[in-house]
């Protein structure tokens, strides 16, 4: 499904916009589901386990701290997560490998890119309220983004005819 995010906001006013920060490195240029939330700290053991889930209609929130050490999402996690269904990954921090993210069918936002790969220790939250960009994503809410802006609301949307 495509999603505008200034035609969701027009038709639904009452939407969160998370400020903006985040670039769109995904092979999808929009996506939109259902949230499930990560926080964790540059360990992206939790971001592992969840990829590997059904994630069909869904979006993944990682709450990363705002870290530019160390990569929270890969290709490898990214394409499992295409394999397996959800629709894009929301990264409060960095990815890599962006050039074969971009041709993964998945949403992918984050705030930069770069090169060096977390430390695994088995460390996070799952499924627990987090805030960044002005904005508190509760798992179970909705989360829709594009080229334009990322935007939470509590009900599911529909695109506007």
């Amino acid at each position: 499904m495509q999603y505008v995010t200034p035609d969701l906001c027009d038709a639904y006013p009452y939407v969160h916009v998370v400020e903006p920060m985040f670039s769109n490195f995904g092979g999808r240029d929009s996506f939109g589901g259902q949230i499930v939330t990560i926080k964790c700290f540059e360990d992206n053991s939790l971001v592992k386990e969840q990829v590997e889930l059904d994630g069909r209609g869904k979006v993944l929130v990682v709450d990363g701290g705002g870290s530019l050490r160390r990569a929270l999402l890969g290709d490898m996690l990214a394409e499992k997560a295409a394999k397996n269904g959800w629709e894009g990954i929301l990264v409060y921090g960095c990815i890599r490998d962006v050039d074969v993210i971009a041709q993964t069918d998945l949403g992918v936002q984050a705030l930069a890119s770069h090169p060096m790969k977390t430390e695994k220790r088995g460390l996070g939250d799952l499924n627990v309220e987090v805030t960044f960009g002005g904005v508190t994503f509760r798992p179970g809410e909705y989360l829709y983004a594009d080229n334009n802006g990322v935007i939470v609301s509590p009900d599911a949307l529909a695109m506007p005819e």
